[in-house]
């Protein structure tokens, strides 16, 4: 019998994954073949999907991109010579792209099918809940304290302090909140997660809610993620059947459980404050801090709020210990990274390593420079807020500090990739433009600030004389320098990333004269 496997995740359906399923079994109906096709989460290698895997003795066997029409010819490889097959990858395991990564996050992504839960558990699952339970929760915060796990949502806070302040708050109920609402451009990891290994979340959350002394979580997915939504609500009666949620977690004595929440569709609610007050039935609008959602979060009780990429971390730092987690990375940005290749990337997908390789690695490395042959402008790091990283940088290891130090953030991990083509000036107008159509509107810098700041690079545009350009520039510096210091939270302070590092590195785009040492 043939055991084959191909991906459910959302990209590999969008490039005709199902379709691909379907013509695999009516094919092995024709000739009569038993066959055993299993759909399972994706690896993350999307310039290859629709990806077919063949279970053979040397390992998993690689077949892609496939389409219907190429499952004849298959059929036939299959069944004789496999490796003759023009699409054939041989072992996807010795994939260099794969090979190289070191995947703590994403161990079991492409491997195990998403809602089995005997899948999940042969993989190792479910084994730092067994250890969390077996350690009182002071033991539990303080392996997640010496792991050194920062947020994974951008602003990289110490995610043990955050456990520890949650613990030690007094009161009678407590919330576990993930922050599913991945917005950022050219990021899908979360998505991935979600469809992919959704028991990995619900453990990291379980362990979070016994720690921490929460009885009940939400999970706040946006809208536009209908299969996560609905793989996690499914994973979540897994789950409960089997005794991970509910009454008696476990077998610990203690109760948590989990429900889903899906969003609206605001970028804003991807601040915490905000976020919550979306929770609750509200307009999603950032709240002033403080006081500190760790005290006065969900319906103003403590409330532990984290990404979902910070909770995913947290099973694997219970089952194998904060020492192993530790000796990845590198300074104070420890552990692994799942970075996001996307844009004009001849190899997009996801590449999960420690922290310190560099942006020439991942880009040039991982993504084998740009789809369409034309040479490297620019890198845009973090999302739509990031910086506009140039080659000359490129050597900049990926880390929280090393990146802060040049002007530009890791953010989510998200790498958007773009060639000499893109036009810089319209990117600045557009980060402007996007802060004005999705702030909340609370404060003045981003409310306003945003708005001003579209006015000012359509000026700088349409300038005819180096003065009136010059005037423009420092007028965009001094209102970029307002929104960082002056907005209430990181869409209007996050704003002048894009626009500040578009106007240093390619002054030629708005009609500037390039510095002699920028040449």
């Amino acid at each position: 019998m043939l055991r084959l496997c191909i991906p459910c995740d959302s990209v590999a359906r969008a490039v005709g994954a199902d379709e691909l399923a379907e013509a695999v079994v009516r094919e092995a109906e024709r000739r009569q073949l038993p066959i055993e096709l299993h759909r399972t989460s994706s690896r993350g290698l999307y310039w290859l999907e629709p990806l077919l895997e063949l279970e053979a003795p040397e390992g998993r066997l690689g077949f892609g991109p496939l389409t219907p029409e190429d499952v004849p010819a298959l059929m036939d490889a299959l069944q004789g010579d496999a490796s003759a097959h023009p699409q054939a990858l041989g072992p996807v395991e010795e994939l260099p792209y794969l090979k190289s990564q070191q995947r703590l996050l994403f161990a079991r992504a492409g491997i195990t099918r998403p809602l089995s839960l005997d899948d999940y558990r042969d993989q190792g699952g479910f084994e730092g809940l067994t250890r969390a339970i077996a350690l009182s929760a002071e033991e539990t915060v303080a392996a997640v304290l010496d792991s050194g796990l920062r947020g994974r949502g951008g602003a990289a806070f110490p995610a043990g302090i955050k456990w520890r302040t949650v613990r030690e708050a007094k009161a009678g109920q407590k919330y576990v909140v993930c922050n599913a609402d991945e917005g950022d451009s050219g990021t899908f990891a979360d998505r991935m997660l979600m469809e992919g290994d959704p028991f990995l979340l619900i453990e990291g959350m379980a362990i979070a809610g016994l720690a921490v002394g929460a009885s009940f979580g939400y999970v706040y997915v946006r809208s536009e993620y209908p299969q996560s939504v609905e793989t996690l609500r499914a994973a979540i009666e897994i789950a409960r059947e089997a005794g991970y949620l509910g009454a008696n977690v476990g077998g610990s004595g203690r109760a948590f459980d989990l429900e889903v929440r899906v969003g609206a569709g605001a970028y804003i609610c991807g601040e915490e404050t905000a976020l919550l007050d979306s929770l609750e039935g509200k307009r999603g609008v950032v709240r002033a801090k403080p006081p500190l959602p760790a005290l006065e979060g969900l319906f103003g009780l403590p409330t532990l709020v984290h990404n979902v990429l910070t909770l995913a971390s947290v099973p694997v730092i219970l089952a194998r210990g904060a020492q192993f987690y530790r000796d990845f990375g590198m300074g104070r940005s420890l552990g692994t990274m799942p970075f996001q290749l996307a844009g004009n990337v001849r190899h997009g997908g996801l590449v999960e390593r420690a922290f310190g390789l560099t942006l020439r690695e991942l880009v040039e490395g991982y993504g084998g420079g740009t789809a369409s042959g034309r040479p490297l402008k620019a890198a845009q790091v973090g999302g739509p807020l990031g910086a506009w990283v140039p080659p000359s940088q490129f050597d900049t290891p990926l880390d929280y500090e090393a990146f802060a130090a040049m002007g530009a953030m890791l953010g989510h991990g998200g790498v958007v990739v773009a060639d000499d083509s893109l036009d810089m000036a319209h990117m600045a107008r557009f980060a402007l433009q996007f802060c004005a159509e999705e702030s909340c509107g609370k404060c003045t810098p981003c409310r306003i600030g945003s708005t001003r700041g579209v006015e000012v690079v359509d000026r700088l545009l349409a300038a005819t004389d180096a003065e009136a350009r010059e005037e423009q520039v420092l007028l965009l510096k001094d209102l970029c320098d307002t929104m960082q210091y002056g907005s209430l939270c990181a869409l209007g302070g996050m704003t002048s990333y894009p626009v500040t590092s578009a106007l240093k590195h390619f002054p030629a785009d708005f009609g500037l004269k390039t510095p002699e040492a920028d040449q």
